[in-house]
């Protein structure tokens, strides 16, 4: 038994962000600046009264209409977010009602961010090898920008919000081959929001601002761009490499590459750092940011669309956990 994508689409949030109107914000920062190192001109904001949940049954219900799936004959529901609706339940679980999914789907969440892409294929593909599932609908969902301080200038030029929607079954147009999986921990505080759970329900009231005004705050997103960074440069490597020799190739015989979309400077590093041809190296990022677990699944869609999805396409995500994931997909 094999496992296949099937169907894919995402979602975008109407609102939009662009460069000029965050320059006014920052007036020390320019549009050319935002764009030559971040590699984005405008990011989609989620509505303040538009969850991750909404977005995902969105980006679903466009991926039925645009390929014509029997929502009946969907028989398994994971979110990835770290943003959900609630605590509890699962917002997967109030997906699976609002998308009149029948009661017989099995549905849960996993929080995960730039990796949740991959983790979901690999819970996907394993419920439909081993039978458990024939039809999974894998979603990806962030509203990362509610998670983030306004005064932030460095996190709000990165990131966007969006939701996407992947089908997995025995047939489809991009076989799921071996995966690669990757987690280190002890770097978990490099990209975190540290108050909100249980760990520390209560806000902390601690913001404090840097000698570059940017804000520090327990209650708002913190990321340690260099420690990401030297992660990043460390890890992806070693997990190309344990990808490729996974599925008996080399480099040479991939066609396409989609790394998660993090920020212009950093991908275009990892490509000169891989020795990447340039040429099947795919970038989307320009109109959409950073959108977390969204960013390959999105790339994927217009890879398609531009008829570029073909062949055998690596794909690697890594970032929040710190965590790291990668595929092979066999595309016709």
């Amino acid at each position: 038994m094999k496992a296949y994508i099937k169907a894919l689409s995402y979602y975008l949030p109407e609102q939009i962000l662009t460069n000029e109107e965050l320059v006014k914000e920052f007036p020390e920062w320019s549009v050319e600046k935002i764009a030559g190192k971040i590699g984005v001109t405008q990011r989609h904001i989620a509505a303040p009264d538009e969850t991750a949940g909404d977005m995902a049954v969105k980006a679903a219900n466009k991926m039925i209409e645009e390929y014509g799936i029997d929502r009946t004959e969907i028989d398994f529901i994971v979110l990835c977010t770290q943003s959900p609706d609630y605590f509890l339940p699962s917002t997967a679980c109030v997906i699976q009602h609002a998308l009149n999914i029948p009661t017989t789907c099995g549905a849960f969440d996993i929080n995960l961010g730039c990796s949740g892409y991959e983790y979901g294929l690999a819970i996907a593909k394993g419920f439909v090898v081993s039978g458990i599932a024939k039809n999974v609908l894998l979603l990806t969902a962030e509203t990362y920008t509610k998670h983030l301080h306004p005064k932030d200038k460095g996190n709000r030029t990165i990131f966007g919000d969006a939701a996407t929607a992947t089908l997995v079954s025995d047939n489809g147009f991009a076989e799921i081959g071996e995966l690669s999986l990757g987690t280190d921990g002890s770097g978990a505080d490099h990209l975190i929001h540290k108050s909100g759970a249980f760990r520390q329900y209560s806000p902390m009231n601690d913001l404090t601002f840097d000698e570059n005004d940017n804000p520090h705050s327990s209650d708002y997103l913190y990321m340690n761009g260099k420690a990401i960074f030297d992660f990043t440069s460390e890890a992806v490597p070693v997990m190309v490499d344990d990808t490729l020799s996974k599925n008996n190739l080399t480099l040479d015989d991939v066609d396409l590459v989609v790394f998660h979309q993090a920020n212009k400077y950093m991908i275009n590093y990892l490509r000169k750092l891989l020795d990447i041809d340039k040429e099947k190296f795919y970038i989307f990022l320009e109109n959409v940011g950073n959108t977390v677990s969204s960013t390959i699944p999105i790339a994927l869609c217009e890879a398609k669309k531009e008829g570029r999805l073909c062949g055998k396409v690596l794909v690697a995500g890594f970032g929040v956990g710190l965590s790291y994931g990668a595929t092979i997909l066999y595309c016709e």
